[in-house]
């Protein structure tokens, strides 16, 4: 009978935990609102189509965050971006390093069929204020436009990149 109990909890232990592991913390449409960018992409310049480089977006953290991993077509840059729903402020937080030493940290939300993060004001040596803006596009041929502007004061804006993601085509082995 002691067998049997002991079996009977062990198997009542294993189906609970199976359900637990299916829950999803991060299932809500907020947290899938930047799911079009996940992918292995080739990117272009959308001015005159060069190479700018390459990424591979996937979900991690069983789906609470999305990691981009960037390689440019110039040799010796990476980069990657760790991206998540802050459920605690209802908005997507993004923070870019690479391998310069440089960080970007953005917020903001995704509108219609764009994401939409700025970065907090911060001032350059000429003594001005900036933002950072960049803008996903999830366009209607499965492309994603990633257009990332300096806003300054007075409405002057910078285009720092405008680049066309394009997805991989993976080749099936016959």
């Amino acid at each position: 009978m002691r067998k049997l109990l002991f079996i009977f909890t062990l198997l009542f232990q294993v189906v609970l935990y199976a359900q637990s592991a299916d829950n999803c913390n991060c299932c809500s449409e907020n947290h899938r609102a930047f799911d079009f960018w996940i992918g292995e992409w080739d990117v272009v310049n959308s001015q005159g189509g060069s190479p700018a480089g390459s990424s591979v977006i996937r979900r991690e953290e069983n789906g609470c965050a999305i990691r981009e991993n960037w390689t440019s077509a110039k040799a010796g840059y990476t980069g990657t971006s760790l991206n998540f729903f802050n459920a605690q402020t209802n908005q997507w937080e993004q923070l870019w390093l690479d391998n310069a030493g440089a960080s970007l940290k953005l917020k903001g939300n995704r509108i219609g069929n764009q994401m939409i993060l700025t970065s907090d004001e911060f001032a350059k040596a000429d003594g001005k204020k900036y933002r950072n803006r960049i803008t996903w596009t999830n366009n209607e041929d499965g492309t994603v436009r990633q257009l990332w502007e300096v806003l300054g004061e007075e409405d002057n804006v910078t285009i720092a990149f405008d680049g066309l993601y394009q997805r991989v085509e993976k080749t099936k082995n016959r």
